[in-house]
């Protein structure tokens, strides 16, 4: 009578037990978006939660000095935009001006307004150059720098490898019998009852599991270190 029984309890509690260590959210490599020498490094802060701080600096001395000639060349073109634009303003109104001086007036306008248009845009891209080669982390896990004091960047060289440790995740590879009704399963960490779900499943079978579907959990971030190997179980 006990073996019958035994035979009709479900199966689903008799989850598949799977392994999966603690990782950070999210970890990503920075790379260069300019060409550029490389002024200095921020070492000591490897290893650690880096928040308001420039972790690496690239030379910006040549875009600065042209950002400077740049704004006060446009000073004086935005002058002189104000004069061609008075100037046609009144001279369109003239009954006694030839169409020759209209046209002219216009063209001289129009060119004013193209140069002060160009030096902006110039103006910008200096700004957004100057922005990019100072890289500054907002509460993010510096692992590791990637370049040294004196290296010679160019665009998509990598630069640091970095970590968003906010939270954490859990990445197994289920099989498809765990995945039906995955969304209604409970996840036990260690033996112990959670609130979490499986957050993702991946539709295609992973390339090195063929026959497993990658899945996430996303957990909290751990209060001392994270790769710790948790048992998880999903039933």
């Amino acid at each position: 009578m006990k073996i019958l029984l035994l035979f009709f309890i479900p199966l689903c509690i008799f989850a598949k037990v799977h392994y999966a260590k603690v990782e950070p959210y999210e970890s990503i490599i920075l790379k260069a978006s300019v060409s550029a020498l490389v002024i200095d490094v921020a070492l000591d802060a490897e290893g650690s939660v880096v928040d308001q701080k420039r972790i690496i600096y690239l030379d910006d001395r040549l875009d600065k000095i042209n950002l400077k000639t740049s704004n006060e060349k446009l000073l004086v073109l935005h002058e002189t935009l104000k004069r061609q634009e008075s100037y046609f303003k009144r001279i369109d109104k003239l009954k006694t001006a030839s169409t020759n001086q209209k046209d002219n007036a216009f063209y001289s306008l129009s060119s004013a307004k193209t140069q002060y248009l160009d030096m902006q845009y110039k103006i910008a891209q200096l700004e957004d150059s100057i922005e990019k080669k100072s890289l500054v982390l907002n509460d993010k896990y510096l692992y590791k720098l990637l370049v040294r004091t004196g290296d010679f960047v160019a665009p998509g060289s990598p630069l640091a490898q970095v970590a968003d440790v906010s939270k954490a995740k859990l990445v197994l590879f289920l099989e498809p019998d765990e995945l039906e009704s995955i969304e209604e399963k409970i996840v036990y960490l260690d033996g112990i009852k959670t609130e979490y779900k499986v957050n993702k499943v991946w539709k295609v079978a992973d390339e090195k599991f063929i026959s497993s579907y990658r899945a996430e959990i996303y957990v909290s971030a751990p209060k001392e270190m994270f790769s710790k190997l948790l048992k998880v179980e999903i039933k």
